[in-house]
């Protein structure tokens, strides 16, 4: 990342090479994350409660505008 800089190769030195470190772990994570929830992203997976998927359920944008709320 950093080429022929000395204060970065002394922070490496003394604490370890932090960013590295941190993007394993978030890796390390990630692939956890996939693991865990591959099942409910596969279009066959049954839903747990056995009713079937609800209109409306998922994210959907309903942001009021500022000012007085109609009534």
């Amino acid at each position: 990342m950093f080429h022929d800089s000395p204060i970065y190769d002394r922070l490496i030195a003394e604490c370890g090479d932090v960013p590295a470190d941190v993007r394993r772990e978030a890796e390390r994570v990630h692939r956890e994350l996939e693991l865990v929830l591959r099942p409910l992203q596969s279009p066959g997976f049954p839903d747990p409660s056995g009713r079937g998927p609800h209109p409306g359920a998922g994210w959907q944008r309903t942001a009021l505008l500022p000012g007085p709320r109609p009534q």
